[in-house]
């Protein structure tokens, strides 16, 4: 009895998501969708959070599309997201909470500021083609004033009164922006061929198997490296299903775990239709996450790039030299 109650539950709860993000869809307010779910599925969900909050903003990282969107209905609340950073006086864009073709965007610039985008040619974005891509520059009066005792690093962000921020952004019909990639984490390969790595570890990112992603190259190399973060329970699965023993540790240390992981690694690549110098070539995995410990991420859990070559840089030397 008790589970069919909890299924019958499960498939309300499912079915009110479906219905919710529908009706969205179809040009409903927050607060005229199907308000039957709200009251008699997601109301606990609401009280858990006080049964007062009305409005979460998210940023310093992106938010899903379909995480916002399950968040806005499981939480009865309206979800924006949210863009700026400290050289910009914190928020610079934020979405507009009955809009819901903004979602997965962070918005429209706010009233005090000027926002143009600068073509990146060597990474294909053109800030003048049909639809709109480049590195985000912003200009106003809630700028900084200028690194602290770093002249030379003001002057390579500061140009002609617009800051540029680093992060490439597109243009979305409604008005809304979308940031898509990173300028300043693209590096050359050995064969000329720029790479993209935010966009890639976004991309391989999607494979459930895995947590986390590294990926590392070089202009003395002509492939791809990484290290990863493996979910231990989706391996653990893995090797129970293969008859492979052994506790997280050791499994990460199976060349067969190796070999599967690559494998869909490279599935994933191809679903995705990546050149061929951005398929991944060899893989270390480990099983301690990212953490701040050891000072590989940032407080937002943004990658710190140079700590974590430092940190793994046996392992990549021996990643390379093992896949000559």
């Amino acid at each position: 009895m008790i589970a069919v109650a909890y299924l019958a539950y499960c498939l309300l709860f499912f079915w009110g998501i479906f219905q919710q993000i529908t009706e969205y869809a179809e040009g409903k307010k927050h607060e005229e969708a199907t308000s039957i779910f709200d009251k008699i599925v997601f109301s606990k969900i609401k009280q858990g959070l006080g049964g007062k909050v009305r409005i979460i903003l998210s940023g310093a990282a992106p938010l899903a599309r379909h995480v916002e969107e399950f968040l806005r209905v499981v939480t009865c609340a309206h979800v924006i997201q949210g863009y700026g950073l400290t050289e910009t006086c914190a928020g610079t864009f934020v979405s507009l909470p009955n809009e819901i073709s903004m979602l997965g965007t962070v918005g429209v610039p706010v009233q005090n500021v000027d926002v143009r985008l600068e073509s990146v040619p060597e990474m294909g974005y053109d800030a003048l083609s049909s639809t709109p891509r480049g590195e985000i520059c912003i200009r106003g009066d809630t700028l900084f004033s200028g690194y602290h005792k770093r002249e030379d690093l003001t002057k390579e962000v500061m140009i002609d009164g617009w800051f540029h921020t680093g992060d490439v952004g597109e243009w979305q019909p409604d008005g809304s922006l979308k940031i898509i990639d990173r300028k300043k984490n693209i590096f050359k390969l050995s064969q000329g061929e720029y790479v993209a790595v935010e966009n890639l570890e976004n991309i391989y990112g999607l494979v459930p198997d895995i947590d986390s992603i590294w990926i590392y190259g070089n202009s003395f190399e002509s492939f791809l490296v990484a290290v990863i973060n493996p979910n231990k329970q989706a391996l653990e699965r893995w090797a129970e299903q293969n008859e492979i023993s052994g506790d997280f540790a050791d499994l990460c240390k199976n060349p067969k775990a190796k070999e599967y992981i690559l494998g869909e690694l490279t599935k994933i690549g191809k679903e995705k239709k990546l050149k061929g110098f951005e398929f991944i070539k060899a893989i270390h995995l480990d099983p301690a996450p990212f953490d701040m410990e050891r000072d590989l991420i940032t407080p937002t859990f943004k990658k710190k790039r140079p700590q974590l070559l430092k940190y793994y840089q046996d392992v990549i030397d021996g990643l390379y030299k093992s896949s000559q």
